[in-house]
């Protein structure tokens, strides 16, 4: 039997001899032996490159969630004025207490059309939210409204420290006024804000315009809050991880229905007014005309995305604001009809009820055995606690001014309908308050929990509540006026919630919150993010053949890290087969040459000749 000899001069010279005697039977398949160790292996490679191509999309996704998380953490982070890629922008909040600039950055935007510019709130050097406030409101200067200017010129000064100077004359500035400058003539109004766009270019290089400067409606104002809160929460980021929720959208000019990320309602109860404002995914209808005349005013659609053609970035919010229907302003207009039933009563029945502190009037809706006084001097009313939480929430119905027509809230007004199903809410101010300043709740509500506990807090003493209150018991901002008024705001909010905006009582999606990932989101964030959004236009334009070649750059690196890893793999899978094949044509020569009429030599010992074969 003849020996094969294997041999390679480069990188190294090495030379070895096998016996055919002792080549295994690997080395000598049949075809039908080979195709099928060839279908195996493309199969191996059919599936790693599947499993690779799942574990890419999910480590996407990972890698997407990781950087959406630490642009929270980042968020706190000293601003870096000196990057040239930076942008600035300027909102001056002219409330009716005061006024306060809010200074915002954000990267170059990345060219995407279907992301939004990364806007976040700037920070000094200590980490510091760039803020200043000054008070009095600008409603204040309506008779000499001339000194408006003079009046805004500390907040421009201040933000224009910290904006680099290069940067002056292409960052926007838009001063938005409130609830301050709407209850003025517009007279009075038109002749402040004709101030401002006269005298702030001559003294200021921002980009400023006459429509930068005008006073926002309640519904603006909701809608920029809903944005903000929405924005800080990353729901307008379509790209979503499995297990996130969900919805179906109708665009007004679109048949086919959206699905994307579910954004959460906001509820938000001050002392003054109630307001809530969410997204309407599905096209609405009303049960006459008038009341679809009252939704126009109610309904508010617009398009985020910098594209007007595009609508994945389209929504459609209803806000509504209910004045005199805060946590403040209720207990008034209860302690002003309280006090108007209990004198016709006295007078009609003859009675001093609450007259005096020794025959003081019941009150359901105060602590235990509380004493107080309410009304002014010439007609005050003496109160006592009886603290029953189910009595005081029966008592404050009739408060919420609520009809029988369908799809109504508070006051009556129109409210379309809610999938509570499949929907979130936040609760700020007093829905966080009543649930987490002496309750000590705050967070995910429930329901049945969040009454028990406003049940045993009532029923409570007086005398044992204000020495939990001195122990330190209940958080650090509750006063004292807070433990007074804690019972009936709990039945307040309770009915708001529950009978006003006829949320069911097993809901499990409301989270009371003071923060949204620990910073205060203001109004201010969801206006300039919209009436900024045309901006990435200009990048978009600039980096198109930029975006595409990066984009070939992204699918090419895909391709040298997987697809041409299965190229290469097939290609030695071919060069083993061709290799065995090879060999197998081999043995059969040898093997004919090695019968013993045709190798004399064997008979007589020899040494068989050596077959070289050079690699």
């Amino acid at each position: 039997m003849g020996r094969i000899s294997f041999s390679c001069l480069f990188p190294a010279s090495w030379h070895f001899s096998l016996s055919s005697l002792f080549v295994p039977r690997l080395l000598t398949p049949s075809l039908r032996q080979l195709l099928f160790i060839g279908l195996v292996l493309c199969l191996i490679g059919l599936l790693y490159l599947l499993l690779l191509s799942k574990g890419h999309a999910s480590w996407i996704r990972e890698e997407n969630h990781f950087h959406r998380h630490l642009a929270r953490v980042t968020d706190v982070d000293a601003t870096d004025t000196s990057n040239p890629d930076l942008n600035y922008g300027l909102v001056v909040d002219c409330g009716s207490s005061g006024s306060r600039v809010f200074v915002y950055c954000w990267p170059r935007h990345n060219g995407n059309p279907h992301e939004l510019l990364d806007i976040r709130q700037m920070r000094d050097q200590h980490r510091k939210s760039v803020v200043m406030k000054i008070k009095p409101g600008i409603s204040e200067l309506a008779k000499t409204p001339e000194k408006a200017s003079d009046y805004i010129y500390p907040l421009l000064s201040f933000a224009a420290q910290h904006i680099p100077k290069n940067k002056h004359q292409e960052t926007p500035l838009y001063i938005l006024c409130t609830a301050g400058m709407r209850i003025l003539p517009e007279s009075q109004q038109e002749a402040l804000l004709e101030d401002l766009r006269t005298d702030i270019p001559v003294h200021f290089n921002f980009l400023f315009s006459d429509s930068h400067v005008e006073v926002i409606s309640g519904k603006q104002e909701g809608v920029y809050a809903w944005i903000g809160i929405n924005f800080v929460l990353g729901r307008f980021n379509h790209v979503h991880n499995e297990g996130e929720a969900v919805v179906e959208v109708n665009v007004s000019d679109q048949q086919e229905a959206l699905v994307r990320k579910r954004t959460a309602g906001v509820l938000d109860m001050g002392g003054v007014s109630t307001q809530i404002a969410y997204e309407v995914p599905k096209t609405v209808s009303f049960a006459s005309p008038q009341q679809e005349e009252v939704a126009k005013n109610l309904l508010a659609e617009f398009n985020l995305g910098c594209d007007a053609h595009r609508t994945e970035h389209v929504y459609r919010v209803y806000v509504s604001t209910f004045l005199g229907f805060g946590g403040n302003a209720a207990r008034q207009r209860y302690e002003e009809t309280v006090i108007r039933n209990t004198a016709t009563r006295n007078k009609l029945l003859d009675q001093h009820v609450g007259e005096t502190a020794d025959s003081p009037l019941l009150d359901p809706c105060l602590p235990a055995d509380l004493l107080d006084e309410i009304g002014s001097s010439k007609e005050k009313l003496h109160l006592r606690g009886t603290g029953d939480f189910d009595q005081c929430r029966h008592i404050l119905q009739p408060f919420l001014n609520r009809t029988n027509e369908t799809l109504t809230s508070l006051n009556g007004i129109y409210q379309p309908a809610i999938n509570y199903n499949n929907s979130q809410f936040y609760g700020f101010s007093e829905f966080y308050y009543c649930t987490e300043d002496v309750l000590r709740m705050g967070g995910d509500y429930n329901s049945s929990k969040y009454s028990k506990a406003a049940k045993s807090y009532c029923s409570t003493q007086w005398k044992t509540l204000k020495e939990r209150f001195d122990s330190g018991l209940y958080a650090t901002h509750a006063d004292l006026h807070r433990l007074k008024y804690q019972c009936f705001k709990s039945a307040w909010m309770h009915e708001v919630l529950h009978s006003g905006f006829s949320f069911p009582a097993n809901y499990k999606n409301l989270k009371t919150a003071l923060l949204v990932y620990d910073k205060e989101v203001q109004w201010t964030l969801g206006a300039i993010l919209y009436r900024t959004r045309f901006l990435p236009l200009r990048d978009i334009q600039q980096e198109g053949l930029k975006g595409v070649h990066s984009h070939w750059r992204h699918s090419f690196s895909f391709v040298n890290n997987h697809y041409l890893f299965l190229a290469c793999f097939f290609i030695v899978v071919l060069s083993i087969m061709l290799y065995l094949l090879r060999l197998r044509r081999i043995h059969r020569r040898a093997a004919q040459h090695c019968t013993p009429s045709s190798v004399p030599w064997l008979e007589e010992g020899l040494g068989s000749p050596t077959i070289p074969i050079t690699l």
